[in-house]
């Protein structure tokens, strides 16, 4: 037969004996994945070396047992279950030897010929597991899929295997009708996808979202048509200073999928904007954008309706009073300024430290109060100009929550705070800094299609580590010249 001919099977490794041989950066690597997936796991390590790594993981589980040795033949005697993760082949291949004649299963690590079974990659969402094997071609494309399915299967599907268990234990009669029942529960996961219902008003919302963008505009446009035909007789060559700055700050957002706002509002201040007129200019600049996206979003079908709905009301509020709170201070701008250069700061220390860490698991429940979430997150997008991706996003996806849909929910709640947000901030300011608008959305729009190609390419570490240091730097100068001004 061609293709893969393993047979692949779930064991209690709670019931049996597994003996790991090497407790070096293979051997920790084996010992996780086994006790990450059966915690139970009766397992005796044994190496000549032990790394500290394998001691730590090793301490918080009762039944790994640790004996630093030789390896000895005897040491398989009562092993159901032998992993040979040494860095001497010689001694791989004799433990091989010796498992089997002890009638043990053994796997030998990068040695795919000496193994009788493979360590796969594992999804686990609950109580489902699923294993993916490429016959010992490449772990990496399994590594790969592993993350792709993890990031497609909702957590949910735990909660729907709890409720199929209670119907299973609970059905009357007999066989055949238990098949049928179960048969007729499960039919709507084979049927067809049906077409998005108008459930939640969205032909309506997407008018809404239309009518405020034109709204606005105008609005804008009407008011401020003096300063708008003054600035269009002579532009400013600050203007281009902040094509640049949206050109490279949107290819970032780009990259990293967060970030524009801050970037976008520490660069204002460093330019001498007050916080409120920043803020206006980033959120102003945002609309169009975060519309696009949005929209995108929606034909993917990529929202979360339940989850927009606790979001966009909190979100709305907050941005309002964020925006308003600002702008009620703007004669107080060179105290307010200090206070939002102190906000961007932190996020850059936040943007930083991300780009150091390791990538953690998610643990823990999902977060349930999106809507407090959505309050905070608004406000203080408002007031910092930016941070409802890097507050509201970043909290969601690491309270468990599904990436594509957190991702594409958020960006069209961000449609909506972007609008309300600049409609408060220019009733209360009545003035548009458009060397800072038009600089900042011709910048962004030429670098909407250049950096959809560019972001696969670059390092998303390497940028998260750069952007942090520069909104810190640029932060903290803008905090020391304020102090010594107001000084």
């Amino acid at each position: 037969m061609e293709g893969n001919t393993l047979f692949p099977v779930f064991l209690k490794l709670q019931e049996l004996h597994t003996v790991l041989i090497g407790a070096g950066a293979v051997g920790h690597e084996k010992l996780s994945a086994l006790l990450n997936n059966s915690p139970l796991a009766t397992i005796t390590v044994i190496a000549e070396d032990v790394s500290p790594e394998v001691i730590v993981l090793a301490s918080g589980y009762p039944r790994v047992k640790i004996i630093q040795k030789k390896y000895e033949v005897s040491d398989l005697i009562s092993a159901s279950i032998v992993i040979a993760a040494t860095n001497r082949p010689h001694v791989n291949e004799q433990i091989r030897k010796d498992a089997t004649k002890l009638n043990a299963l053994i796997n030998v690590a990068d040695k795919p010929e000496l193994c009788d079974f493979y360590l796969g990659s594992i999804v686990q969402k609950g109580n489902l597991k699923i294993a993916i094997s490429t016959n010992g071609k490449s772990p990496t494309i399994a590594k790969r899929l592993k993350e792709i399915f993890n990031d497609h299967l909702p957590a949910e599907l735990d909660n729907t295997l709890t409720q199929m268990n209670h119907l299973r234990n609970n059905l009357q009669g007999d066989f055949q009708s238990k098949v049928k029942r179960l048969n007729e529960v499960t039919s709507i996961l084979s049927a067809p996808a049906e077409p998005v219902k108008n459930k939640f008003g969205i032909k309506w919302l997407i008018l809404l979202a239309a009518v405020m963008f034109v709204a606005l505009l105008g609005a804008i446009l009407w008011y401020s048509e003096p300063q708008f035909k003054m600035y269009l007789s002579a532009v400013d060559p600050v203007f281009y200073w902040f094509v640049l700055a949206g050109f490279i700050f949107a290819m970032i957002d780009g990259s990293i999928g967060m970030s524009y706002g801050v970037t976008s509002t520490a660069f204002s201040l460093s330019m001498g904007l007050p916080p409120a007129a920043a803020s206006m200019a980033v959120h102003l600049s945002e609309i169009l954008s975060n519309g696009i996206a949005g929209w995108m979003h929606y034909l993917m079908g990529n929202v979360n309706w339940k989850m927009f709905k606790m979001l966009i009301v909190p979100g709305v509020l907050g941005a309002v009073g964020g925006a308003y709170l600002l702008s009620s201070l703007e004669h107080y701008s060179g105290y307010t300024k200090i206070l939002v250069s102190i906000y961007t700061l932190i996020l850059g220390i936040v943007i930083l430290k991300k780009s150091i860490q390791k990538k953690k698991k998610r643990t823990g429940g999902k977060i349930k109060k999106i809507g407090l979430l959505g309050l905070f997150g608004g406000f203080m997008d408002a007031v910092g100009g930016g941070g409802w991706g890097s507050i509201v996003l970043s909290t969601l996806i690491a309270g468990g929550r599904n990436a594509r849909f957190s991702l594409g929910t958020v960006k069209v709640t961000r449609f909506f705070i972007a609008v309300m947000s600049s409609l408060t901030f220019f009733t209360m300011l009545n003035w548009v800094n458009w060397h800072a608008v038009s600089g900042l959305v011709i910048g962004s729009a030429l670098a909407a299609p250049i950096a959809a190609r560019v972001s696969n390419k670059i390092s998303v570490k390497s940028i998260m580590m750069a952007v942090g240091i520069i909104v810190i730097v640029v932060s903290l100068r803008s905090i020391i010249l304020m102090i010594l001004k107001l000084i």
